[in-house]
């Protein structure tokens, strides 16, 4: 009896819950050997390519190009043969979710009946013979699995939470006894309301409409006036046009993020102008920048923090990784400036550029898009004067830089004309004190106002 192996798809860049199937390499009834590329996955960070954990048969795919697959689920069944296979024991460089690789073994032809399917065994857009569970035992699974899936606590429970009435012309009902109210034709104000708290309930409502004593009279003129006519011309309708379009890799994980992220900050911003009439032509307004951060960070550690509501706790870093936001037409990316504190600006500028590169071809590592201390976007460079940044927990603080400018600024014995470079500091107010962040903007602006 030949060996079917279900390889599960495993966790392709640091806890990502699921990737996109770009193509196949294989395709089924192919023999495929010991780490021989697979499939291609795209990633919310990058496209990657699976190898094959085993040598032999690939008996089936799930999913096709565009699917998702969700980590530690099925990805494909081999039929093992000769040759070298991976043992359970080794680190291929990935790691898998909950869900095991599951094994089972081929029936002879002569079997009465087929094997059953593994139970650990999910595929994803695509058709399955297996039994549905009971809809209880689903919920009950959705609801461990979604537990850990999401930035921040989210709480779990059967508890039905009841509508509440409210009032509204005199009147208190719940949008429920509104909506049958209008579709018998009652007017609430007429009900006797009998329902919790002087509030109209539903049994109210029908014997309203039975007894035909609530009735929405229809206006009607009165008698001997000519009955007005209703306007006849129809308002222009207007179709919006276009097509949907699904969120796909990047765009969908910044979309998940930003609402996470939305969710489980408490955001407030300062916003302040900061005089660079000092500088030399040709300055490096995002050299100059981070600079200002690493200075900012070393009088105020509080922004160049982490925090963790659920262990009630902060974490206050001497290093300065700048997580530096990269605008592309496939979505947002924040790549990592790892140890500001330590590099001049020509190994800054390198470092920045290499980061770029490897955006723009999709082959930055997970790992350096992740675990920064303090983030930056530098959205002046293309329009715009303030803003409200979103903070990535565990992240405290986002600086956001607005274009630079020209305004009239008092001198003595006069006016003159200066340039100014607008900041928004955006802090998570769990973490840091009002006071905390006005200090660390006002370093940030006295660092920004020198020559160099």
């Amino acid at each position: 009896m030949a060996t079917i192996k279900t390889f599960n798809l495993p966790d392709l860049g640091e806890g990502l819950p699921d990737a996109e199937v770009v193509s196949w390499h294989a395709q089924e009834g192919d023999m495929v050997e010991l780490d021989q590329p697979l499939v291609a996955m795209e990633t919310a960070k990058a496209v990657v390519d699976v190898p094959s954990p085993y040598t032999g048969k690939l008996v089936k795919c799930y999913g096709q190009p565009g699917d998702i697959i969700e980590t530690g689920h099925g990805l494909a069944d081999f039929e093992l043969g000769e040759g070298p296979q991976r043992s359970e024991a080794v680190d291929t460089g990935h790691h898998h979710g909950k869900a095991p690789a599951a094994e089972k073994t081929a029936p002879p032809e002569s079997a009465p009946e087929p094997t059953p399917a593994p139970a650990a065994k999910t595929p994803v857009a695509t058709p399955s013979a297996e039994p549905t569970p009971e809809p209880k035992a689903v919920a009950s699974k959705a609801s461990e699995d979604d537990g850990g899936t999401v930035v921040g606590a989210m709480e779990s429970s059967n508890k039905v939470v009841a509508e509440r009435a409210v009032a509204l012309f005199g009147v208190k009902a719940v949008p429920a006894v509104r909506a049958l109210a209008k579709k018998l034709g009652v007017d609430l104000a007429k009900v006797v309301a009998t329902g919790p708290e002087g509030s109209v309930s539903l049994v109210d409502v029908k014997k309203a409409a039975a007894a035909g004593t609530a009735r929405i009279e229809d206006a009607r003129p009165a008698p001997g006036k000519p009955v007005p006519t209703p306007p006849t011309a129809a308002p222009p309708v207007s179709t919006a046009s276009g097509e949907p379009e699904p969120l796909r890799g990047v765009r969908r994980n910044m979309a998940k993020i930003m609402a996470e992220s939305h969710a489980a900050v408490v955001p407030t911003v300062l916003f302040d102008d900061a005089d660079i009439h000092a500088w030399a032509p040709g300055q490096d307004v995002t050299l100059r920048l981070i600079r200002a951060l690493v200075y900012a960070s070393a009088k105020v550690p509080a922004l160049n923090a982490h925090f963790d509501l659920e262990q009630g706790q902060r974490t206050l870093h001497q290093r300065v990784d700048v997580g530096l936001a990269v605008d592309t037409d496939d979505g947002l990316f924040v790549p990592a400036i790892r140890n500001c504190q330590t590099q001049d600006g020509p190994s800054l500028r390198a470092s920045i550029e290499q980061i770029r590169e490897q955006v723009r071809l999709r082959q930055i590592p997970a790992t350096e898009l992740r675990d920064y201390t303090i983030m930056l976007s530098n959205f002046g460079m293309y329009a715009g004067r303030y803003a409200t940044p979103i903070i990535v927990p565990p992240c405290v603080a986002i600086l956001a830089a607005g274009r630079l400018r020209h305004q009239a600024t008092p001198v003595m014995g006069g006016i003159e004309s200066h340039r100014v470079i607008p900041l928004s500091l955006c802090f998570d107010h769990r973490a840091c004190t009002g006071g905390e962040a006005a200090r660390f903007l006002a370093a940030l602006m006295h660092d920004l106002a020198l020559a160099g």
